[in-house]
């Protein structure tokens, strides 16, 4: 049987079940369940790192009908999504510079999916109960029996998987005869946050999640780069002894996603998990320092506590999400460090936010002409 007329069920922890049509390979996954709002882009959303372990629902009508890039279009080597549910699917495309369509490249990624679901409906019960984890299978169609498969999923919350999906080896982006030196800290950083840096006249080391501090500093870069990726930042203590190593330094130091949450860990704030998270393109959030508010791109679980920015002697708020108030933003104001929670490199999304990166090369720029 075809997986385009196969059957497939998708089960969540509560108990909540929708069937609909299988789609890339034929098979069982799981993870922790998440929807995204954007309209375009899935092929990076799937390539993401910070997805990892996670199965995304795309609210878009319509998923697949401009097939894939190769490359181009790709935010790391490899699909990183534990599964993918949508409404629907289109198992061919209409953009005639494709490599393959979208069931080819999920084929060959081994990716389980569904679609044919009613991903408004689906999206209220996350938004209602909040994350939690799912399983699709296109072979276990009972769903107590599909039950005993998804008991077995770790929960998110206490799950590092930064060093899972980092570089092993150190590779450099950019052209070596560049300005800047940034050293990047990968813990699933994404290749659009680095090309924006080639662009701007950075030559970049990309480094392995648990790279020791001495040998980061022995390149002696300009500048550090703190990246997005997936997990829980409370279980990452040796990439906060990091972060404080080279805060301490006094080089400029640029976070985003869970770069963000990890400047607030190493800084002595908390962060938690949220009940349901942000993913999508158009998220406004608001600049405290110029005023201007911006629309974003986004991809997150967990935040920062507010609470306890407050009242901390070195560390104030620079942006907030208008829709739900919470940390967007924050820089030290004792050391030349800051953060955002959302993606200025915005692939896909808006370019509003790209600011930040002209923001952190100056920055590198006073570290270069001090020095």
């Amino acid at each position: 049987m075809s997986n385009q007329t196969q059957e497939a069920l998708l089960l969540l922890e509560d108990g909540t079940t929708f069937r609909g049509t299988a789609l890339g390979k034929i098979g069982t996954h799981g993870g922790e369940i998440c929807f995204n709002t954007g309209m375009t882009g899935y092929q990076e959303i799937y390539t993401d790192p910070s997805y990892f372990g996670q199965v995304v629902v795309n609210t878009n009508a319509h998923i697949g009908n401009y097939g894939v890039l190769l490359d181009t279009e790709e935010e790391s080597n490899s699909v990183k999504i534990s599964g993918m549910i949508c409404n629907s699917f289109s198992p061919i495309h209409s953009r005639n510079v494709a490599d393959s369509s979208l069931q080819e490249y999920f084929e060959k990624a081994g990716i389980v999916g569904i679609s044919d679901v009613d991903t408004r409906q689906l999206v209220r019960i996350i938004r209602e109960r909040g994350a939690m984890n799912c399983i699709i299978s296109s072979e276990i169609l009972d769903p107590e029996e599909l039950m005993v498969e998804l008991k077995k999923l770790p929960s998110m919350e206490g799950l590092e998987l930064s060093s899972v999906v980092s570089t092993k080896e150190p590779y450099f982006v950019g052209n070596e005869d560049a300005k800047y030196r940034v050293a990047v800290m990968d813990y699933g950083t994404k290749k659009s946050i680095l090309n924006n840096f080639a662009t701007r006249d950075c030559y970049s080391k990309v480094f392995p999640a648990k790279t020791p501090v001495e040998e980061v500093l022995a390149w002696n870069p300009d500048g550090f780069f703190i990246s997005n990726g997936p997990g829980d930042p409370a279980a990452m203590e040796y990439a906060v002894e990091t972060v404080k190593e080279l805060i301490d330094t006094g080089k400029p130091l640029f976070g985003i996603c869970l770069g963000h949450q990890l400047l607030a860990e190493a800084s002595g704030i908390s962060t938690y998990k949220m009940h349901h998270g942000h993913r999508g393109l158009n998220h406004p959030v608001q600049n405290l320092i110029t005023g201007l508010c911006e629309i974003t791109s986004q991809n997150h679980g967990f935040a920062v506590n507010a609470e306890e920015i407050k009242s901390h002697p070195n560390v104030e708020v620079t942006h907030v999400n208008l829709n739900d108030k919470t940390i967007e933003g924050i820089r030290r104001t004792d050391k030349p460090a800051f953060s955002v929670q959302y993606h200025p490199e915005a692939a896909p999304g808006p370019h509003d936010s790209r600011y930040l990166f002209d923001q952190f090369v100056e920055l590198l720029n006073k570290e270069t002409v001090e020095a």
